[in-house]
């Protein structure tokens, strides 16, 4: 039984190691499987040997040095019973403890494989350090593994020691003396071998100390400071030595027999690591460094400034002061027209449900929950989008399609992109579509020109198995012919995307990793079937290249006729010298990650990050590219010499796919984390920390979570045109939770890289801070809602919209430097609280310093905030797909008249609505039908009025002849049924 045991365990192991050999080879990746497991196994095997061979010889000698005389009183017959239950399984023991110690130390040993790998193919930066002018490399990629070893000898050590200790109390070479302990000769060699062994690399330890103070973060500034290097590291050597000549009196017991001077030598070291080591620094620190703080530590904190800024990428960013205004003044957009006409309105976290209702078709489709922002050349122009692939949704088919079948053959992919326009809707608030359809239509793609089938995404199935023979019947689901039709087409998956499973053993190896049997005898499976499986494109990357952190955000894109999606990839150390360590999860997390909308980053400790890969998976057969992007970071060299054959240089882009690299999120989170303090480069006023600022709250929420940063094209002031960017803001720095909620700061990373292939744009990646003077009044985001959810106008109209069963929804509120200051801009969707219901655009809120403008259209909003000429040519592109005033023209003076008038209308249409509802509720088809002509009549009344004031309407969906009592998706029902 336990032979047929074993070889079953065998056998799965075996199976969940093929299997992942098969997946590397058939991605291209298998050097990256090979490479890291033989780096594994032989850094197992070291440990194992490093830690089984002194245990064991150290049990051996101690075993064959113990006395030849049987014991003699009480306490050595306790001994002599012991020796003689273990006597019948000594050998077993003598081996087994020793293979169970290598075991554990060969695993812990494994773990650090990419530390051993880096120290012997490592990189020199280039840059040296300002303590001690060792290359960078040193740091990173030396001293880990120099410690490692280090660490994991000295355990080796003490193990060994404590195990040769009680084999010989077992054995009776120490036994405990009336007058003391009585230690044989024997034992006395091996003590004083164990304990020299144990000093030397202890004095090692001390020495490498002496350059991880560079390393420090425990004070409030990282790296080696004024006591670190005027007490610590000068102790530190003073105890290397010390350990060194303490191990030398340990050989000399050893030779002669005599253990005082080790003993005293012990005793000295610890009473010199004690004063030395602790007391010293805590008197230097208490009574020297503390009274004259910002004099000592001043070189110190200018280091901290100077290496963290290099280690995030922060020494290059373009600081510019900016002396906002907050004076709306009449034609003040004339400079910035481009940007405003291009102002994204349209926010991926709340559209995801538009999309739905009007692009899922069927049950089995599905769009995530917040949906990404790109930008396409749509007639020679760039283009804002907001972008999304319609997945597949298997939780969407009814209790009796969840087969297995149906689960892992018929029902295998999504289908098509569907892309919608940043800064335009539907005349009823809708999103203007530029990709969208089944089969897909649209500026970006069609059937024709792209691969619409999406077998590789987000929310992709555990494993599918597709493929067939050429001329076999199709087995897969493909999508509906048609937004008039239920008629469905099938589908042969004709790629690459996964490893064969058409013969027999390999079924088997998979039938075993999936638990499946049906895989193994279903008649679905043939001999060109292939399995896919770890379909998600950030999982993809972290598994060819386990090196990488992955930023966690993967977007999609249609590049070269492909649905690909691209993923950035991070090279990170914790080691850099005198670099602020953070967090990654803390750093990172904003209201988008707590709501699970993006993945979190693991809460690791880092203080140096590169976007050094830009990664593509191609949405249909998964395939994997790494590009190189940052081809300087010394780390990325290191690796490219280990995994040689799998980075491609950037140069390999194609155009297309260089037009939609972007500026990663997460490295611009953390970045900007550090900028609150780190834009400061005074060492005396970081010091003082009289400027730091904070990310601020996104107001949009309840909860207290950072704003995310957000993608627009903008046109900063050192610009001659706009620009893909990723914007953040700052305010001052929050103490115990609260903070003046003005601008400090405004911070926009340049996301266009071009579109030659393989030429990157010398612009990319270029950060710009503009920093507002100190005594601003420039709102910050949180004051700005306020002036929203306050002003009395905005209030009235908004709860004219809440009434008829609808929710008012505040979109991303986008913070813009245009007009000679800062511009709010935040769009107001409404939505009917139906299940079926989805938010449309009805008004866009606006505000520049203390003003507010408010309507159904941003270029009317944007009217009333700059008194009627706002000098922006926003055209349709900011007015939902209307006509309204030119630009240029100067919108009449509101009127008393027309604003009673409006009330009234909008008081009429919601009247209409709720006695629409309740004809309805009574079965009143009749009776609906009137009330629909009453609304239409009432919004007729609305328009004019609101046509006086300066600005025409858009139909909301509380009063639009449109809205049902259920959804605003859903036709209304006619009142002659």
């Amino acid at each position: 039984m336990i032979i047929v045991a074993v070889a079953v365990v065998g056998f799965i192991f075996f199976a969940n190691v093929w299997t992942d050999v098969l997946w590397y080879q058939q991605l291209g990746f298998f050097e990256v499987y090979f490479k890291e497991n033989l780096a594994r196994i032989l850094i197992f095997l070291a440990g194992f040997i490093l830690m089984f061979v002194p245990v064991f010889y150290a049990i051996r000698v101690a075993y064959h040095a113990r006395p030849v005389y049987a014991p003699d009183s009480e306490v050595r017959d306790n001994l002599n019973r012991y020796q003689a239950q273990l006597e019948p399984v000594r050998r077993v023991v003598m081996i087994g403890i020793p293979v169970l110690f290598g075991l554990f130390a060969g695993s812990a040993a494994a773990s650090q494989w990419q530390s051993v790998l880096l120290f012997f193919n490592q990189v020199p930066f280039g840059q040296a350090d300002p303590q001690f002018g060792l290359d960078i490399s040193f740091y990173l990629m030396t001293l880990p593994f120099l410690g490692f070893v280090t660490g994991f000898l000295m355990s080796v050590v003490v193990i060994a020691g404590i195990a040769g200790i009680l084999t010989h109390y077992l054995y009776g070479s120490i036994r405990l003396m009336e007058r003391g302990i009585f230690t044989s000769r024997a034992a006395q060699i091996h003590l004083a071998v164990t304990g020299a062994v144990f000093l030397l690399l202890l004095g090692a330890n001390f020495w490498l100390d002496v350059y991880s103070t560079v390393q420090n973060n425990g004070g409030h500034w990282a790296g080696a400071l004024y006591t670190d290097v005027n007490a610590v590291i000068p102790t530190k050597t003073i105890l290397a030595v010390a350990a060194g000549l303490v191990a030398v009196l340990f050989i000399v017991a050893a030779v002669i027999g005599r253990w005082r001077l080790p003993v005293i030598g012990t005793a000295m070291l610890i009473i010199t690591s004690i004063l030395a080591g602790g007391v010293y620094p805590w008197v230097i620190q208490q009574f020297q460094v503390r009274p004259s703080e910002q004099t000592l530590e001043n070189k110190y904190i200018d280091r901290n400034i100077a290496m963290t800024r290099s280690a995030y990428g922060l020494d290059k960013i373009k600081v510019s002061p900016y002396n906002a205004t907050t004076d709306a003044k009449t034609g003040a957009l004339a400079k910035d027209a481009q940007t405003a006409a291009n102002i994204r309105l349209l926010d991926p976290n709340l559209v995801s449900s538009a999309f739905s209702q009007l692009e899922q078709y069927r049950p089995y489709y599905q769009f995530p929950k917040a949906l990404n922002v790109d930008r396409y050349t749509v007639n020679g122009k760039t283009q804002d989008t907001v972008i999304a692939v319609r997945e597949l949704n298997q939780d969407g088919l009814n209790a009796s399609q969840q087969t297995w079948v149906n689960r892992h053959i018929v029902y295998t992919h999504g289908y098509g992109v569907v892309a919608a326009k940043g800064n335009t809707f539907t005349v009823d608030g809708k999103p203007d579509f530029l990709l969208s359809g089944i089969p897909s239509m649209g500026t970006l793609g069609s059937d024709a020109s792209y691969q619409p089938r999406i077998y590789f995404g987000e929310d992709s199935p555990d494993y599918s198995v597709v493929g067939a023979p050429d001329g076999a019947p199709h087995r897969e689901q493909d999508r509906p012919a048609g937004k008039d039709t239920s008629t469905e087409t099938q589908y042969t998956f004709t790629g690459n995307g996964g490893p064969n499973v058409g013969n027999w053993f390999n079924r088997l190896l998979y039938s075993i990793k999936f638990q499946s049997s049906d895989l193994l005898l279903s008649d679905g499976v043939n001999e060109k079937s292939q399995i896919l499986y770890d379909r998600t494109p950030r999982e993809r990357v972290q598994k060819v290249a386990p090196y990488l952190t992955v930023d966690g955000s993967a977007y999609p894109a249609v590049v070269d006729g492909r649905v690909k999606w691209i993923v950035d990839g991070y090279t990170t150390s914790q080691y850099f010298p005198y670099s602020q360590q953070q967090q990654l999860g803390n750093a990172t997390a904003d209201s988008q990650t707590t709501s699970g909308r993006t993945a979190a980053l693991p809460n690791s400790a880092v203080n140096y990050i590169r976007n050094s890969v830009k990664a593509t998976v191609d949405a249909y057969d998964g395939s994997v590219t790494l590009y190189a992007w940052d081809d300087q970071d010394p780390i990325l060299k290191a690796w490219e010499k280990i995994f040689p054959t799998t980075v491609k240089p950037y140069s390999e882009m194609s155009g297309q796919l260089m037009s939609h690299v972007r500026y990663p999120e997460d490295l611009f989170k953390v970045q900007r984390e550090l900028l609150g303090r780190y834009h400061v480069t005074n060492a005396d006023s970081f010091y003082q920390n009289n400027d730091a600022w904070s990310v601020p709250n996104d107001p949009t929420v309840t909860d207290p979570v950072r704003q995310p940063p957000f993608y627009m094209s903008l046109q900063m002031p050192d610009q001659t045109k706009p620009a893909f960017q990723l914007t953040s803001s700052f305010i001052p720095q929050v103490v115990n939770g609260a903070a003046r909620n003005i601008l400090y700061g405004f911070l926009a990373a340049d996301s266009d890289a071009g579109s030659q292939k393989g030429v990157k744009a010398d612009t990319y990646g270029q950060l710009r801070l503009l920093q507002l003077p100190t005594d601003t009044q420039v709102p910050g985001p949180g004051q700005a809602q306020n002036k929203f959810n306050s002003d009395p106008e905005v209030s009235r109209e908004l709860n004219l919209l809440r009434q008829g069963a609808s929710d008012v929804l505040n979109g991303n509120l986008l913070t813009l430097p245009v007009g000679g200051g800062l511009l709010y801009v935040q769009p107001v969707y409404l939505k009917s609280t139906g299940e079926t219901s989805y938010p449309t655009l009805q008004r866009v809120l606006v505000a520049f310093g203390d003003k507010v403008g408010f309507a159904p259209t941003l270029d009317g909003a944007l009217k009333i905030l700059f008194g009627g000429d706002s000098g922006a040519s926003a055209g349709d592109s900011a007015n939902n797909g209307q006509t309204t005033t030119p630009p240029g023209t100067t919108t009449p003076p509101a009127t008393a008249d027309a604003q009673a008038q409006l009330k009234a209308a909008l008081d009429q249409a919601n009247k209409a609505i709720q006695d629409g509802q309740a004809a309805l509720a009574k079965g009143d088809f009749a009776g609906y039908g009137a009330q629909q002509s009453l609304l239409s009549a009432a919004i007729q009344k609305a328009l004019d009025a609101e046509s006086r004031l300066g600005a025409t309407p858009a139909p909301s969906a509380s009063a639009s002849p449109s809205a049902s009592p259920s959804a605003s998706s859903s036709p209304s029902p006619s009142p002659s049924k």
